[in-house]
């Protein structure tokens, strides 16, 4: 892949590096985004996404590598750049003294867009966030969901090229979470191009059409949700809780009952392609678990295996 100029790519990191001191947060990355598609990073805290991002908002430099924004150097035209994107912070950095419609308005004007247009897009974007029957209320007692679903339309105000969401969800309840996935969907489907960082999997799997896994700064896998899931895990899981006594001597007792035996401190994870066939096995060893569940293997069964810990580590 190459850059815009080139190939159509709107976005061209290789060897991309980030450093504090003597800390690498980013540790000479490539990738590449291009045009209309969702592109996720997704990693546990600490993993270099939100570095990674900033790198490309062109609000933080980078100390090694090339980095090609729109076909332009953020080293350059980093104002130009700022100019073309829309940005979904991690916090909201709402006014909340403020309306709701009067957030967008006000932030309209940073475009140096006429009023008559700042006015149509906003009524336009509330309705598209399903915001417009609040447009006259204060932002401050919103939710969490509302107030991030106005975010977005705030970063859309200036319709951008290209829309960068740091975790887009984090900290909302399951039914604002949904909300939000539904307005990015849409969007996508609209043409616009999208980068997100996430460690919430099911959020990645909704998403992204492409994502890379980061662990300690480097990118450790690549490739659509169902290629990495294919590649790194098997066609179904078999999740058993046992007594305690049991648990340590698991992947030991287990062998042989599936392709590959994962130990949790809650529960252990047995990988194959039938997890029915699996689950038959370890009866067959004499096992009688306390809880025993079949599913699909998932992004997060990519992450563990990946990395050998949990998410929220």
């Amino acid at each position: 892949m190459v850059a815009e100029g080139n190939g159509g790519a709107l976005i061209h990191a290789r060897g991309l590096t980030k450093r504090f001191g003597s800390f690498t947060a980013v540790d000479a990355v490539d990738f590449d985004v291009q045009r209309g598609e969702s592109f996720g990073f997704l990693g546990p805290n600490g993993a270099g996404k939100s570095s990674t991002m900033r790198m490309i908002g062109c609000v933080s430099p980078f100390d090694d590598g090339v980095l090609r924004i729109l076909a332009m150097d953020p080293a350059t035209d980093g104002p130009t750049i700022r100019g073309r994107l829309g940005v979904v912070p991690q916090e909201d950095t709402l006014d909340v003294e403020l309306t709701v419609r009067e957030n967008l308005l006000i932030y309209g004007r940073y475009f140096d867009l006429p009023r008559s247009v700042v006015r149509e897009r906003a009524d336009r974007l509330l309705e598209f966030v399903q915001l417009d029957h609040r447009a006259n209320d204060r932002v401050e007692p919103l939710s969490g969901g509302l107030k991030r679903r106005l975010t977005i339309a705030r970063a859309l105000i200036s319709e951008p090229e290209l829309l960068l969401l740091d975790e887009p969800t984090t900290g909302l309840d399951p039914q604002a979470r949904h909300a939000v996935w539904d307005r990015l969907y849409r969007l996508k489907q609209q043409g616009v191009t999208q980068v997100l960082t996430t460690h919430y999997m099911d959020e990645a799997e909704q998403l992204c059409d492409r994502l890379v896994v980061m662990d300690n700064g480097k990118i450790v896998a690549e490739g659509t949700p169902r290629d990495l899931i294919t590649r790194y895990s098997t066609r179904e899981v078999l999740e058993v809780r046992l007594p305690a006594a049991e648990t340590t001597a698991a992947v030991t007792r287990f062998d042989g009952a599936a392709d590959r035996v994962e130990v949790l401190p809650d529960r252990v994870l047995l990988y194959a392609h039938d997890g029915e066939a699996a689950l038959s096995a370890v009866h067959a060893l004499g096992v009688k678990p306390d809880f025993a569940l079949v599913r699909r293997s998932t992004l997060e069964d990519v992450f563990l295996h990946l990395t050998g810990r949990s998410l929220t580590d």
